[in-house]
């Protein structure tokens, strides 16, 4: 009988299901989207009921279409969006709210209050963070705080908090496992990751009883098994791991000083540490990359707000492209971008810099300016945030970074690749497997069930589809100087309204 392990990759707009084999080849993948909720300007929810059926959907699908008995799943990896936010009813197994997602700015005030009041250095010194309100632990108070009756249920032991790994195996064990891992806990804020706990001082700040909390796991091992209700035979759920710290893990990138770069709607850039956490002089955070065994392996983390998602603007706002795979040629059409340059703030400035107010800006706009100078600036903007990120890496763990592994729908276009080597001057890596996300799930839970012996057979398994060099003739000081001088002028003007 062949044997599988399957992920389950619960993401911010879809739920998927994903099964691998012995070799780490996909053997099949079913995905369904799910509603996105945005009650007022800022706020972002979804409805756990909704993400739990989806994602028990796609896991029946894909037994379906791969003709996959329950029998030959060995194991289950969780892959999950993080910071996502649920409190639900120990009794009732009923959420008392939507789930708060990681986008959603409800609570920025308050975290800009916690700053003014002097709060910052300490919980960066804990938990590797900048308080804001991306993460989990200002969205638990906001809703223990405005959900009728929620702070006397918390008090009585009546509640409880998960991110989506921990409400998806709750319903999978039928309430009997309330469990996270540690890349997961690392992300709530409320996560002291130098002595691995939840701390104290954390949850009197935000108000919040420990009662709520899950127990803290390693990333690999056998958290439970499924419930006889979801089928015949129990399955262990045996890996959990958020999405990019999944998808690090996916990539291999197992040494200190290595890096990977999804290129989604947003870039998420992670870089191997080492077992001791660093803190960040240059506005990143440091948040932990997996555990195995008594191991921990910590990394430093940037995001990119706006990513692959400046493509989809200029395909839907702007109309100067029909499909996004348009982009490349038209780019590719001029030489350059004849001095312009796009800052795409949409919606705020990320990691190196943190402005939420900054806002899109395109520089050196002239009358021969076309669509394909405009196109060209856009692609660079992508390559050009990886690259004020990385070496905001480099200088915090005082690693030279060799390589860049890449994967995320962007990864398609050539273009961006090759700019991106030339610009980093260092090798851009691309795997033949770009389902890096599910791939470190199914790996995490496989190592825990014995699927594979160690890690040595998954860096075995993991092969390079490209690997693209840098150009050493390319004179880029000189963009680099420009596209500095155009992110200056962007936080210049938000700060100056």
């Amino acid at each position: 009988m062949k044997e599988y392990i399957i992920a389950l990759d619960q993401g911010t707009t879809s739920s998927r299901a994903i099964l691998f084999n012995k070799k780490g080849d996909i053997v099949n993948i079913a995905q369904k989207e799910f509603q996105q909720i945005y009650p007022k300007s800022g706020w972002v929810e979804h409805d756990p009921q909704e993400i739990w059926s989806s994602q028990m959907a796609v896991f029946t699908e894909v037994l379906t279409k791969s003709k996959t008995k329950l029998e030959s799943i060995k194991g289950i990896g969780i892959t999950n969006q993080r910071e996502t936010t649920v409190v639900w009813n120990r009794r009732t197994g009923e959420p008392i709210y939507n789930a708060i997602v990681w986008q959603d700015r409800r609570t920025a005030d308050y975290c800009a209050q916690l700053i003014k009041d002097g709060h910052l250095e300490k919980v960066q010194e804990k938990t590797g963070l900048l308080i804001d309100s991306y993460f989990s632990a200002t969205k638990i108070k906001w809703i223990l705080d405005h959900v009728k009756g929620a702070r006397k249920l918390a008090e009585r032991n009546e509640l409880a908090f998960g991110t989506i790994d921990s409400w998806l195996i709750w319903n999978l064990t039928n309430g009997e496992k309330h469990v996270t891992d540690v890349t997961n806990a690392s992300r709530t804020m409320l996560y002291n990751i130098n002595d691995l706990s939840w701390d104290k001082d954390l949850l009197k700040l935000f108000d919040i009883p420990e009662s709520l909390l899950p127990e803290v796991k390693s990333s690999s091992e056998v958290y439970g098994e499924t419930s006889t209700e979801l089928g015949s035979r129990p399955i262990p759920i045996a890996g959990i791991a958020g999405d990019q710290q999944a998808a690090l893990f996916g990539q291999m990138c197992l040494k200190k000083g290595m890096a990977k770069n999804t290129y989604g709607t947003g870039c998420f850039l992670l870089m191997n540490i080492g077992n001791k956490p660093v803190k960040s002089e240059n506005k990143l955070v440091t948040t932990i990359g997996w555990k195995i065994g008594k191991e921990v392996v910590y990394a430093l983390e940037g995001s990119i707000f706006i990513g692959g998602a400046v493509v989809q603007w200029l395909r839907d706002e702007l109309k100067i492209i029909k499909k996004s795979s348009d982009i490349e040629a038209l780019a590719t059409s001029v030489e350059d971008t004849d001095g312009v340059y796009l800052v795409p703030a949409f919606a705020g400035l990320g990691a190196p810099h943190w402005d939420p107010n900054a806002r899109g800006t395109i520089f050196g706009i002239s009358r021969g300016t076309t669509d394909a100078h405009i196109a060209r600036a856009a692609i660079e903007s992508i390559a050009y945030q990886t690259h004020d990120i990385l070496k905001a890496m480099e200088a915090d763990s005082n690693t030279k970074i060799k390589e860049l592994r890449v994967d995320g729908g962007a990864t398609q276009n050539q273009f961006l690749l090759q700019f991106q080597a030339d610009i980093l001057k260092s090798t851009v890596v691309k795997p033949k497997i770009t389902e890096t996300t599910a791939m470190g799930a199914a790996f995490l839970a496989g190592l825990a069930v014995g699927f594979w012996k160690d890690l040595e057979e998954l860096q075995a398994l993991w092969q390079e589809d490209k690997r693209i060099e840098s150009n050493k003739s390319m004179k880029l000081a000189k963009n680099l100087e420009e596209w500095k001088r155009a992110v200056n002028a962007v936080i210049y003007w938000s700060n100056h309204s």
